[in-house]
């Protein structure tokens, strides 16, 4: 698939940051992480045309790409939240490439509330936009809203794993067993509670395995 790749109108913008973002992220995690970004980038944006929301591709597709970024050793702190570790991923990557300070603050700020329902969608379009795609893809939350075309297209564009539902929640638990502490308040300690009997929370877990997504 190529940056100009179009689907139901929407398409990753065509330009070279983009095309950094995406050589970046696509060799720094693993497929299952990068097929899933690049998944919350169409989502968040069908949602958001579908919304009438006006928002900059660009700064969308950067806090798409990167918001799973802390969960791979090679940016996961030994006590900071991983959306916080991906936040200042992107935050240094597009400080690098002079993207205004508000707007990196706006990428940052969706990366980081991500996993913080309830907050985001009364935010800007960029923040709200990056966790609607992100509940999409892993809880199938207003999975009807989206069309059976749409949900194909990208899934044909950025494939799910077999067992999808199983491996992202290994892939959470891998990025931050290392520190239980960071989630502390917040949905991680789902994960944690799912492989370690004396950590008792399941809601997240259970949302994702009882989602309308199969696999």
């Amino acid at each position: 698939m190529t940056s100009t790749t179009t689907l139901d109108g929407v398409r990753i913008p065509d330009s070279q940051l983009a095309r950094e973002i995406t050589e970046q992220v696509r060799d720094t995690v693993p497929p299952l992480l990068f097929h899933h970004s690049s998944r919350v980038y169409y989502f968040g944006a069908l949602a958001g045309r579908r919304r009438g929301l006006t928002f900059d591709p660009e700064l969308l597709y950067a806090g798409a790409m990167f918001h799973d970024m802390g969960l791979v050793p090679k940016h996961s702190s030994a006590n900071e939240r991983f959306e916080v570790d991906g936040a200042n991923v992107a935050r240094d990557f597009l400080r690098g490439h002079g993207i205004a300070p508000h707007d990196v603050a706006l990428v940052w700020n969706a990366i980081a509330l991500h996993t913080t329902p309830g907050i985001p969608q009364h935010m800007h379009p960029v923040v709200a936009l990056v966790t609607a795609g992100v509940e999409m893809d892993v809880l199938g939350l207003d999975y009807p809203a989206f069309s059976e075309a749409q949900r194909t297209q990208v899934v044909q564009a950025h494939p799910r794993t077999e067992h999808f539902k199983e491996d992202i929640l290994q892939a959470f638990y891998d990025g931050i067993r290392h520190k239980p502490d960071t989630t502390f308040g917040n949905v991680k300690a789902d994960v944690i509670a799912d492989n370690e009997p004396h950590f008792h929370r399941g809601n997240f877990c259970s949302l994702i395995r009882c989602s309308a997504w199969h696999g």
